[in-house]
């Protein structure tokens, strides 16, 4: 068996080098690290564990979206070289504005739902629409509508969709230019989905109030983001899923699908 998380790559070549391979434990959710053609072609068993993650991504976004809206970073920079920058700072309430989310799964129906209890109006969008969908988004007080109307009326647009050939760079220069002036965007989902350079323009050009990324097209040391030098960008290096409770979890659900799979050779026993 094999665990792995992000930030590593499980090529076909690899999988290949151990024929006696059977399971594979991916602890998170994304699958953009993986030949899975090859996984399918195999016949291996592939075992996700997404939710303990998914509260943690989630709750960043929630930070991040706090962090753009009252210039936290600013603020905590200028104080602490001395400046009282207190009538110098704009401030905005998460209350009474609409939050955007493109991909309502389990990260971004955890974002709707923190931002409904905020007073904020939340609307999102998925892949495969359905009234059951629909019906079920609305219990949790979101509103499921199409892509289009998610991009350009947000005030607060959160990105939480996987990264695969149709999402990449779905969010480019001309979704960017939909967009509502003065709106926020972060994205929580994976680097490429998101077109940094569009976005650098955009922000440049100041038809958006600011930005917040945890995951970038280019990701690791000495890698330095060409949102780099803007003051109303916020960048974290991908710790959405690294809260000590959420690996935890993660181990001990790793350590379930393990025993499992040895006492008889499913990981779902």
């Amino acid at each position: 068996m094999l665990v792995f998380r992000s930030g590593v790559s499980i090529p076909a070549a690899l999988m290949a080098a151990a024929p006696r391979l059977r399971l594979l434990i991916r602890a998170g959710s994304g699958l953009d690290n993986i030949d899975l053609d090859f996984l399918r072609q195999r016949g291996l068993e592939l075992v996700r564990i997404p939710g303990p993650g998914a509260r943690a991504v989630a709750e960043l976004a929630f930070g991040l979206m706090l962090a753009l809206s009252r210039q936290i970073l600013q603020a905590d920079s200028l104080l602490r070289r001395g400046r009282w920058a207190k009538h110098e700072l704009t401030g905005h309430l998460l209350n009474g504005k609409r939050l955007g989310i493109v991909g309502v799964g389990n990260i971004g129906s955890l974002v709707g739902r923190m931002g409904v209890a905020w007073g904020m109006e939340a609307v999102g969008c998925v892949e495969h629409p359905s009234a059951e969908r629909a019906a079920a988004f609305r219990d949790q007080g979101i509103r499921l509508t199409g892509f289009r109307e998610v991009l350009e009326t947000a005030d607060y647009l959160c990105i939480c969709v996987p990264l695969k050939e149709t999402t990449r760079f779905m969010i480019g220069r001309r979704e960017l230019a939909r967009m509502k002036p003065g709106a926020f965007i972060v994205n929580t989902a994976r680097g490429g989905v998101v077109d940094e350079a569009a976005l650098s323009e955009a922000l440049r050009q100041g038809k958006l109030a600011g930005a917040a990324l945890d995951v970038h097209q280019q990701e690791g040391e000495n890698c330095i983001s060409p949102l780099a030098d803007l003051a109303n960008v916020v960048l974290t290096p991908h710790i959405g899923a690294m809260t000590v409770d959420s690996q935890r979890e993660i181990g001990r659900k790793i350590l379930e699908i393990i025993d499992n799979f040895a006492g008889s050779g499913r990981a779902a026993g």
